[in-house]
């Protein structure tokens, strides 16, 4: 398999604080994280833009069960215990990943190559209905495509 991390041996809290570590570098506040069933399913956190001078939310999110289902594909003789191995190393993969994605998108803020909102935007939050932007205009609550 040609997946990035995909065999990744970094724990998830290791990836989640290296997240948090990202955002507040580049100003974020108020970093919270989500639980579902005790595990961490995603990390909310504001920042301020200074060129609409407001402070917006956003909402990054692991794709554990995605990721899982990848992972499972590759499965030719599953044991007993396959699915719980799999499911861990799915939610290692799924928050390594999205720690590297951090790690580029701040970094070109940090670089002045882009800005929070051009790098995020898709990320932004919706607290009242617990939707980000782009669950927004793919579900087609919010039209922003042409045609």
């Amino acid at each position: 398999m040609n997946i990035k991390n995909y065999t990744s041996t970094v724990d998830t809290s290791r990836s989640m604080a290296k997240i948090e570590e990202l955002l507040v570098e580049i100003g974020a506040t108020n970093i919270n994280k989500q639980y579902e069933n005790k595990v961490c399913t995603g990390i909310t956190f504001l920042l301020f833009d200074m060129q609409l001078q407001q402070t917006l939310p956003f909402h990054l999110k692991a794709q554990v069960e995605e990721c899982f289902h990848i992972l499972w594909k590759d499965v030719k003789r599953p044991r007993a215990d396959t699915r719980s191995i799999l499911l861990h190393q799915a939610n290692k993969t799924a928050w390594k990943i999205l720690s590297d994605w951090t790690e580029i998108q701040c970094s070109m803020i940090l670089l002045g190559q882009a800005k929070p909102l051009q790098m995020f935007l898709p990320f932004m939050y919706d607290m009242k209905t617990s939707e980000t932007l782009f669950d927004k205009v793919t579900s087609g609550k919010l039209n922003l495509l042409p045609g």
